[in-house]
C-alpha cells in the first residue's frame, strides 16, 4: 500500500509539473490545487519553481532565499506572506513569452565548453542545441541526444537549403547546427545555448545578429596546454596541431561580445544564466 501511494504521489506531481512547464497552468493554480490534493501539498517548493519555464535550479534557489523559504519547504508549509510573494512574482507570466536569447559559447579546444554546456542544461531551462554530423556514432551515443547523424547526401541537402546556422569540417567529418530547432526554441521564449567552435560562432553571428558571442578562456595558457596534453588518445603530431589551432582561436577572443574565464564551471554557468535573464 505504501509503495502504491508513493508511486501515485510521484505520478501526480510529475503531471502537474509537466503542465506548469507547458504553460497550461500557473503557479497560482498549483497553490490552489494543493489545498485539496495532499500529493501536491507535499511537493517541494523548489520542484514547483524549477518546473516553471525560464527558472531552473539557480533562479529557484535565489528566489526562495529572497522570500525566506527553506530549501526543504513543501507547498503545504508555505506561510501567507511567502505564498503571496510567489503569486506576485509570477503574476501575468502566463501571457505570451518574449523571444528568448541566443547565446553562442565558443573558445579553444580543451577549454571546457562541453562541461559548461552539460552543467547549464542540468541547472537551468536553457535549450542546448544538438548538432548534426556526418561521422558515425560512437559507442553509447544516441541519435537526437548527442548528435543527429546525417549521411553525406543528407548533409549536402541541408547546406543547399540553408538548413544550418553554421557548419564546418573537422577530422574528416562535417558538423552543423540545425536552424529549425534553434528558431522554434527562441520563439517559445526559451534561451538557447550553442556550444560551437570559433569559426562557427562567426557564421552564426552573420546569420543572426541577435546572437551574443561568449568566448570561454582558460585561466592561463599553461592550464590549457596541460589539459590538451592530458588527452592520452592524441598522437604527438595531433597534439601539436591542437596547440597551434588553440593559439589562433585565443587570438579571436577580442572579436567576441564577452569573454568569460573558465576558473570554475559553476561561476561560468551562473554568468550565462545571468546574461540570459537580464
Amino acid at each position: 500500500m505504501a509503495l502504491r501511494k508513493a508511486a501515485l504521489s510521484r505520478k501526480s506531481r510529475a503531471a502537474v509539473k509537466a503542465r506548469v512547464k507547458n504553460n497550461e497552468i500557473t503557479i497560482d493554480d498549483v497553490l490552489a490545487l494543493a489545498k485539496s490534493d495532499p500529493f501536491i501539498a507535499k511537493m517541494k517548493v523548489s520542484e514547483l519553481l524549477e518546473s516553471i519555464p525560464g527558472v531552473g535550479k539557480i533562479r529557484a534557489a535565489g528566489m526562495m532565499e529572497r522570500f525566506g523559504i527553506s530549501a526543504t519547504r513543501r507547498i503545504q508549509g508555505l506561510g501567507v506572506k511567502q505564498t503571496a510573494d510567489l503569486v506576485t512574482e509570477f503574476a501575468g507570466k502566463s501571457e505570451p513569452l518574449s523571444r528568448g536569447k541566443l547565446i553562442v559559447l565558443s573558445g579553444p579546444g580543451g577549454v571546457g565548453k562541453s562541461t559548461v554546456a552539460i552543467r547549464l542544461r542540468e541547472v537551468s531551462d536553457f535549450w542546448v542545441s544538438v548538432s548534426a554530423t556526418t561521422r558515425s556514432p560512437r559507442v553509447g551515443e544516441i541519435e537526437g541526444v548527442d548528435y543527429y547523424f546525417f549521411s553525406d547526401e543528407r548533409f549536402d541537402q541541408g547546406i543547399s537549403t540553408d538548413e544550418f546556422l553554421e557548419w564546418a569540417s573537422f577530422a574528416g567529418a562535417r558538423y552543423g547546427t540545425p536552424r529549425k530547432g534553434v528558431e522554434e526554441a527562441l520563439v517559445q521564449g526559451r534561451n538557447v545555448l550553442l556550444e560551437i567552435e570559433v569559426e562557427g560562432a562567426f557564421q552564426v553571428k552573420a546569420h543572426s545578429k541577435e546572437a551574443i558571442l561568449v568566448f570561454l578562456q582558460p585561466p592561463s595558457w599553461e592550464h590549457l596546454v596541460a589539459r590538451l596534453e592530458a588527452r592520452g588518445s592524441d598522437t604527438p603530431e595531433r597534439r601539436a596541431h591542437r596547440l597551434e589551432l588553440a593559439q589562433n582561436e585565443m587570438a579571436a577572443a577580442k572579436e567576441f561580445d564577452l569573454v568569460f574565464v573558465n576558473d570554475e564551471v559553476e561561476n561560468v554557468v551562473a554568468r550565462l544564466v545571468s546574461l540570459a535573464t537580464h
